[in-house]
C-alpha cells in the first residue's frame, strides 16, 4: 500500500475562554490539519499546532514549508507494515525555511504529516498507532501497555475568586496533579500557599512560569514558593538564559523541567550535557511528531531525567487522540496533559468526544488509526483547504 496524496488545511479553532500566560494571550488556535489519503482511498489525519514563540513556527510557514518539500518526491514508497511506514515517516526532509540552529523549525507540520500518515496506515493495517511504539527500536526499552491513563488539571492566572473556584472544583473532581501558570501577578508565593489550601494537602501541585523571570528572580521566587510543596518549575526563565538554570538547581530545591527550551534532539542532548534540567516537556506538534517524542523520552530515560506529555491549548481531537496512544504506551510519564477538547474548545473537530473524565482518567484508544474520525461539517466550518499534493 502507499499513498496517493495529502490534502493540507488551515485549522481555526476557537476556544471557550481566553488563554493567558507569561508568553502569549490567545482566544483561537491556528492549527495545520493534513489529510493523508492511500490508493485503496483509506483517509487518516493528522495535526500541528505552530507557535512561534516556542519554535519560531507560524500557520502560514508552516504550510508554506510543506508545500515547498516536494513530499510528493518522498512519500511514494509501497508499506507493508510498521517498519515500512517508520522508515517513510523518518526519512522526510522538509524544505529550510531560516536558520534553524536548534532543528525545530518545522516540527509542527512535520507533526501534521507524520499524524496523517500512521492514521492512515494504522486504519488500512486495522492496528492503533499506539503498535508504533513497540515496533520503534529507540522506545522499546520503554513501552508499555496502560488501559487507562490520567490527566493532570490546571489553574491559570485570574482573580482570586475565580482561581479559588476552579481550585476546589479540581479537588472536588478528583484530580491528582495540577499545573499552576505563574509570571503574572504579584505576590506569587501568596498566591500559591491560598492554591495549596484550596486544592488540598494531597494534590501534587506544579509550577509554569513561560519564560517569565530572570534567572535571579527565578531563584527568589521558587525559594518563596517552597512551602507550597512545589513538585516542579516549568521553565522558569527565557531560553536565552537556561544555562543558568545550573546554577539555579544548585540553589533552590525545587526540580526545574524544560519546555520551550526542549524542542528538539539538539536541545534535549544540550541539557543533559548542561545539566539544567530534571524533567522534559515533551509536546507532540512542538517537538516534531509522534516518532521524535517517543525518541526524547527515551533519552531522558537514559539519562536518568524524567519527562511528562505535555500539549498545547487549542489542539483538536487528532492531537488528542495521538497523545492518548503515546500515554498508553510509554512507560514512566511523570505527567500528563491533553484531552482538554469539551473543556477548551467551543466547537469539536472530531465525531468523537474523548475529553478525559473524573480524576482526569482516560482509556486508551484500541479502534485503527487514532481511533477517531472528522466530523464533515466542523470540517467545513472550522478548516479552509490548500492545495494537495499529489504523491508520484
Amino acid at each position: 500500500m502507499r499513498i496517493a496524496q495529502l490534502t493540507i488545511y488551515r485549522l481555526q479553532l476557537p476556544l471557550r475562554k481566553e488563554i493567558k500566560h507569561a508568553s502569549h494571550v490567545r482566544q483561537e488556535s491556528m492549527n495545520v490539519l493534513v489529510a493523508c489519503r492511500l490508493a485503496d482511498q483509506t483517509l487518516g489525519w493528522g495535526e500541528g499546532v505552530p507557535r512561534q514563540y516556542v519554535t519560531g513556527e507560524t500557520i502560514d510557514g508552516a504550510i508554506e514549508q510543506l508545500h515547498r518539500s516536494r513530499l510528493d518526491e518522498q512519500l511514494g514508497k509501497d508499506c507493508f507494515g510498521w517498519q515500512d511506514v517508520i522508515e517513510l515517516c523518518e526519512a522526510i526532509r522538509l524544505a529550510e525555511i531560516g536558520e534553524d540552529p536548534r532543528g525545530c523549525l518545522g516540527n509542527a507540520a512535520r507533526c501534521a504529516v507524520e499524524l496523517s500518515i500512521l492514521d492512515a496506515f494504522g486504519r488500512c493495517f486495522g492496528e492503533p498507532i499506539s503498535r508504533v511504539t513497540a515496533a520503534f527500536a529507540p522506545a522499546q526499552a520503554i513501552q508499555t501497555n496502560l488501559p487507562v491513563v490520567r490527566y493532570s488539571g490546571a489553574v491559570t492566572a485570574a482573580t482570586p475568586a475565580a482561581e479559588r473556584w476552579s481550585a476546589i472544583k479540581m479537588r472536588v473532581y478528583g484530580f491528582h496533579h495540577c499545573k499552576v501558570k505563574v509570571g503574572l501577578v504579584d505576590n506569587e508565593p501568596a498566591r500559591l500557599q491560598n492554591l495549596r489550601r484550596w486544592l488540598g494537602s494531597r494534590m501534587v501541585i506544579r509550577i509554569d512560569a513561560n519564560e517569565a523571570w530572570t534567572p535571579e528572580q527565578a531563584v527568589r521566587n521558587l525559594r518563596a514558593m517552597q512551602p507550597a510543596r512545589i513538585a516542579c518549575a516549568e521553565q522558569p526563565v527565557r531560553h536565552a538564559d537556561v544555562l543558568a538554570l545550573k546554577d539555579l538547581r544548585r540553589e533552590v530545591d525545587v526540580p526545574v523541567m524544560l519546555d520551550e527550551s526542549l524542542t528538539s534532539l539538539f536541545d534535549a542532548k544540550q541539557a543533559i550535557e548542561q545539566e539544567t534540567c530534571d524533567l522534559f516537556n515533551i509536546r507532540l506538534s512542538k517537538c516534531g511528531g509522534f516518532l521524535a517524542a517517543l525518541r526524547l523520552a527515551a533519552l531522558a530515560e537514559q539519562a536518568g531525567l524524567s519527562y511528562q506529555l505535555g500539549c498545547h491549548p487549542g489542539e483538536s481531537g487528532v492531537l488528542s487522540a495521538a497523545g492518548r496512544h503515546w500515554l498508553s504506551t510509554v512507560r514512566g510519564t511523570r505527567f500528563a496533559e491533553g484531552s482538554y477538547d469539551r473543556h477548551l474548545l467551543s466547537r469539536l473537530l472530531t465525531r468523537e468526544d474523548i475529553t478525559f473524565g473524573y480524576g482526569g482518567r482516560a482509556p486508551a484508544l484500541t479502534k485503527p488509526g487514532l481511533g477517531v474520525t472528522i466530523d464533515p461539517q466542523a470540517l467545513q466550518e472550522l478548516a479552509e483547504e490548500s492545495n494537495a499534493i499529489t504523491i508520484r
